[in-house]
């Protein structure tokens, strides 16, 4: 098979890139290795960890259009109440997490929606379930990717211009020769504050394996998952309890706190204001990532809301996933670490009505139906970006430093999980950043680039660039990237490197509605 342009991945950042490459006029082979597309907003069943400013600003259109398609969604299509209804922000699950919390499903539609017209016209190709297992690369180009379909092993060897990793992991890397790191960078190489002396290439954040659960009379206890006594067990030095608990540290102060649990409170979703600023918004677990607030839609519809879990017990940071033999085996340990948390819900906390769904994640054993990998591989960039390029801490009310090549805004604290070396939470405030081309650009590939998590950050900023709006931004401009230099007869250096390259790439963003700067507005 022949592509333009290939884009490996179809989570957000994959969906974007193939978006970005098909606005400005080019044909896309999109490639995914779950059954749906959208990565950690869907298939791995994380509601959206977003900004305070999302309503306003901050974030592409594009991205603001999904937004707006799942909110226009649930009003076409399921039977809110009317105040739900009118709710300009409406946010489905009135989870605390973020201002739109909704089912994972519902993210699937509205992405294929979007990419419906290009499917139609033949533009873009689609090829699930797929994974990629081979790379063609001479010199500083890759040629061609073999990608293997997940359940019959069929191969497919597809040839294109420019190739694009949006993989979860950067699987392409490692499999073209492209330079790369992992885990944590030393401060002899970073100068970050935060960062260790040495470095620690395979001390990385930990994954976790979401799922969903209501609360309904009856016993819905599910069977004692094999790995049961050795979770229950488990305690980390740092922890202060077992890690089954509803007590563990306080990602900002490390303190050890004890969060709540109430199943269907009497609340008002009507009245909950997402903001980090004000509230991490954890402190019952039921409603911190609650994806459908059963008050919000018509009486009967829903027995009970429907909570998604994504807590600090199912972190699971007992070995990286990735650059290691027994990947599998770390995802299946990670599964059972997960239902062992639902077990010691049911039984030992008391809480035998909670029901699986799995039936909203997708997942065949009732799980997300992929983990929720929140480190990636990352380039060797022209540019990297630092600790010391956002940290509020460094920079004061500075902000954020400004690149000459933006391409992108973001914001969110540098939020750090405890990591696979040992290491507790790092979770330090940051100021609205921008997103510099040069961390797109490998030091020496030629049209190979990153779509997703894989961009030339550190251990420490991937903690702030990882989440799912900026995700989407570095997608959408690989894959604008890609198509201005096949419009251009230019390479990705080149663009960068070329002032009137650069200011006319620039301007192409700012026009498809690609902020490129903040106003002025403080970190937190």
């Amino acid at each position: 098979m022949q592509a333009e342009i290939l884009v490996v991945g179809g989570g957000l950042g994959g969906v974007a890139a193939a978006l970005g490459a098909l606005r400005a006029g080019r044909r896309v082979v999109l490639t995914e290795e779950y059954d749906w597309l959208g990565g950690q907003l869907t298939s791995q069943a994380v509601p959206p960890d977003e900004h305070s400013w999302v309503e306003q600003f901050g974030v592409t259109a594009s991205y603001r259009a999904l937004r707006e398609g799942i909110r226009d969604y649930y009003r076409a299509n399921y039977p809110l109440i009317p105040a739900a209804r009118a709710w300009r922000e409406l946010n489905p699950g009135g989870g605390h997490v973020s201002r739109l919390c909704h089912e994972p499903r519902v993210a699937v539609a509205v992405i294929e929606a979007m990419l419906a017209p290009y499917r139609s016209s033949g533009r873009l190709t689609v090829l699930q379930p797929y994974r990629p297992v081979a790379a063609d690369a001479g010199g500083d180009r890759v040629t061609a990717v073999t990608v293997e379909h997940v359940r019959t092993g069929d191969r497919l060897t597809i040839e294109a211009a420019y190739t694009l990793d949006a993989t979860e992991t950067g699987e392409l890397l490692p499999l073209t020769g492209t330079e790369y790191v992992t885990g944590f960078e030393s401060q002899h190489e970073t100068g970050e504050p935060s960062a260790p002396d040495t470095a620690q290439p395979m001390n990385m954040q930990a994954v976790s394996v979401c799922f969903a659960i209501d609360h309904v009379d009856g016993d819905n206890t599910i069977d004692k998952p094999a790995q049961y006594d050795f979770w229950r067990a488990y305690q980390p030095d740092f922890w202060g309890d077992r890690l089954l608990s509803f007590r563990s540290p306080n990602p900002r102060t490390l303190a050890i706190s004890e969060r709540s649990f109430t199943p269907n409170p009497d609340d008002d979703p009507l009245s909950v204001v997402a903001d980090q600023r004000v509230n991490p918004g954890d402190g019952n677990l039921w409603t911190f990532r609650r994806i459908a607030a059963r008050k919000l839609f018509t009486t009967g519809t829903y027995d009970s809301d429907i909570c998604l879990v994504n807590w600090p017990m199912i972190d699971y940071f007992e070995s990286p996933v990735i650059d290691v033999p027994d990947v599998d085996t770390h995802i299946a340990n990670a599964k059972q670490l997960s239902l062992s948390v639902l077990y010691w819900l049911q039984t030992e906390a008391g809480f035998p009505g909670l029901r699986l769904r799995g039936d909203v994640t997708g997942g065949a054993d009732g799980l997300a139906m992929a983990p929720y990998i929140r480190e990636s591989r990352r380039i060797r960039a022209e540019y990297t970006v630092v600790e010391q390029d956002l940290s509020l801490a460094v920079r004061g009310d500075k902000g954020a430093v400004e690149y000459p090549d933006a391409v992108g805004v973001g914001m969110y604290r540098i939020d750090l999980h405890p990591s696979t070396g040992g290491d507790n939470y790092i979770d330090v405030g940051s100021c609205p950043f921008e997103i510099p081309l040069g961390a797109l650009i490998p030091r020496r590939m030629d049209n190979l680039l990153p779509a997703g998590k894989n961009i030339g950050t550190t251990h420490i900023t991937n903690g702030s660039y990882r989440l799912h709006p900026v995700e989407w931004n570095v997608g959408e401009v690989a894959g604008a990237l890609a198509a201005y230099c096949l419009n251009n007869g230019q390479t990705p250096r080149g663009v960068r490197n070329t002032p009137e390259h650069l200011s006319g790439f620039q301007a192409q963003l700012i026009r498809d509605g690609v902020e490129l700067r903040w106003p002025d507005v403080s970190g937190y």
